[in-house]
């Protein structure tokens, strides 16, 4: 049996995936996904997504987090820095941050790494999901969608063609969805 990939990201009401688009994070979107990261135990990145969270994640050198993260970030924070990560990268000499480098073939890559034992790997990005979807290695997808329209950015999914069984849906006080969905063969 294979363990789950899955996976999460933050899209506005067109379908933008970028960042800096849709609401600021509050204390229950952070709860949220502090949760979510808990769901698994190996977290899987291009290496954009890696060097974002990276930049924003990891515990400094000091081992104090910094004054601008509120108590709901830094619980993110802790669950998020000390966990596996596996970084696919054509571009990037070396990782470090928990992370093993992985170069090559990504779909073969990731078809190992959920042979591997586990609870669950996480995928985050907006780039590798769109290969690792169109060769159905995705088994759930979780989108927070936010009530807001970007009309610029990357697009969730640009170019893949899903079919995908609806599994949950619940609403934050902000207004943003969480939709939960299931790969459909």
């Amino acid at each position: 049996m294979t363990q789950p990939l899955r996976y999460a990201i933050n899209v506005t009401l067109d379908g933008c995936c970028s960042h800096e688009a849709g609401l600021p994070p509050d204390t229950e979107s952070m709860a949220f996904w502090t949760d979510e990261l808990r769901r698994s135990d190996t977290l899987l990145y291009g290496r954009v997504t890696y060097e974002l969270m990276e930049g924003a994640w990891r515990r400094p050198d000091s081992g104090e987090w910094p004054d601008w993260m509120d108590a709901s970030e830094v619980a993110f924070a802790e669950v998020m820095d000390p966990m596996r990560k596996v970084v696919l990268s054509a571009t990037l000499d070396a990782v470090d941050w928990n992370a093993e480098l992985v170069r090559g073939d990504v779909v073969e890559a990731v078809r190992r790494l959920k042979e591997q034992p586990g609870r669950g790997i996480s995928l985050g990005g907006v780039k590798l999901p769109v290969t690792l979807a169109a060769h159905g290695l995705i088994d759930e997808f979780t989108f927070v969608v936010h009530p807001v329209v970007a009309g610029r950015g990357p697009r969730l999914l640009e170019g893949v063609d899903l079919k995908l069984e609806p599994v949950e849906q619940s609403e934050f006080r902000s207004g943003a969805t969480v939709q939960r969905y299931r790969s459909v063969a």
